[in-house]
């Protein structure tokens, strides 16, 4: 077995040095992508390093003293980027850089394609190429400065391999015929919504206050917008503003005055500070006569009650095919997928595409009973066609 522990990279810590870069990369037929960033106390990500690679090499952008934006020119040029695990680093680039990639390619995806589950890169790494990454540096605090030696290594090993892996898995995808898959599920993690929560249903995420009734319920929601509105002003978690019991204390005692306020349960100290407890007063008094919010409106069907037992045996059925098709479950569907085509939702997506061909046609089959779920000791959950005797 080989060892990432030697790679050559270069550190970016000037901006011209970064258009230099830009420069190599704009035209780039493809290049890796990855980022280091901390967000444990603030609202956005706080970008700390962005590791590139190409044909040439190996950067490592310090997102401290550079300014990231001219990195949109890559992002948004012809080339393809080839990530890991790309969801929450898709954020990142697109606060830092006001873009994300016009082309990706996943290779979590396109492992989970192979029959991984939600695979590591180091597993990958060690699986498919013999080569071993550090792993010492995954808990760094990647805003210290100066970065040392073994940090800046850890971060070039998440990319300087990454080409060669997505070549690896490309292959054993292709060999499958399951490239139009991929590149449909990476699609779908590109596209999706980035946007932060709306402060106006902010509350539909605190389950405490469904036990709350009128004026109490009013004054929980107005808190619960009030503190993520002030989180996104001033970057930080929500609940350093104020913690969710502290919402709901809130809102059912409806406090007049700062001593009312400081005695609830879930009201902590910083939530007193400077101007917050007057404006937080403020809150309660301008929404004690309020009317309740409704939840969110919803044109979703809801799921006919004969259909509700069926869930779980599908579901079973969908496991157990995933692992025939050597392929990660979530991949085929999830249980929203499920309930979402048996609503009948429009655009679901076992209704489109290859998953309709995998599970989504045969449930419509079973739904109308043209089909039958069995059991057959030696392979499991079988789908019997109602009008031959056939097993598939």
């Amino acid at each position: 077995m080989t060892t990432g522990a030697h790679i050559d990279f270069e550190f970016i810590e000037d901006d011209s040095r970064l258009d230099e870069l830009v420069a190599r990369l704009a035209e780039a037929p493809s290049y890796a992508v990855d980022t280091e960033f901390h967000r444990e106390r603030t609202y956005f990500p706080q970008v700390a390093l962005i590791q590139i690679a190409d044909a040439h090499g190996t950067a490592l952008i310090d997102a401290l003293r550079v300014n990231l934006t001219p990195l949109a020119k890559v992002l948004e040029g012809p080339g393809t980027a080839i990530m890991h695990a790309a969801r929450q680093d898709m954020e990142v680039l697109d606060r830092a850089c006001g873009a994300v990639p016009t082309r990706l390619i996943d290779t979590q995806i396109e492992a989970g394609f192979l029959g991984y589950t939600s695979p590591s890169l180091a597993s990958l790494l060690e699986r498919e190429l013999d080569v071993r990454v550090p792993k010492a540096e995954r808990l760094t605090d990647w805003l210290k400065r100066p970065l040392g030696d073994t940090q800046l290594t850890y971060a070039a090993s998440d990319v300087a391999h990454l080409l060669e892996l997505h070549q690896v898995l490309n292959a054993q995808v292709d060999e499958r015929g399951r490239g139009d898959w991929v590149a449909e599920a990476c699609e779908e993690l590109r596209t999706e919504s980035r946007r932060h929560r709306d402060p106006d249903e902010a509350w539909t995420k605190i389950k405490e206050i469904r036990h709350l009734r009128g004026s109490k319920l009013a004054v929980a929601q107005s808190v619960a917008r009030w503190r993520e509105q002030k989180a996104i002003e001033t970057d930080q978690t929500p609940r350093f503003i104020l913690s969710d019991l502290g919402v709901v204390g809130v809102g059912s005692a409806m406090p007049t005055t700062i001593e009312q306020l400081r005695a609830l349960r879930g009201v902590e100290g910083r939530s007193l500070r400077s101007t917050h407890a007057d404006e937080l007063l403020a809150v309660v008094r301008s929404s004690k006569s309020s009317t309740p919010q409704k939840p969110p409106s919803s044109q979703v069907p809801e799921l006919p009650s004969e259909l509700r037992p069926a869930v779980p045996l599908i579901s079973a059925w969908v496991t157990q095919r995933a692992r025939e098709l050597k392929l990660e479950t979530s991949l085929l569907a999830t249980r929203a997928d499920l309930e979402a085509l048996l609503r009948g939702i429009p655009g679901a997506r076992l209704a489109e595409g290859w998953r309709a061909e995998m599970v989504g046609e045969p449930i419509r089959r079973l739904l109308s009973g043209e089909s039958a779920l069995g059991f057959d000791r030696a392979t499991g959950l079988v789908l019997v066609d109602q009008n031959k005797p056939d097993i598939g």
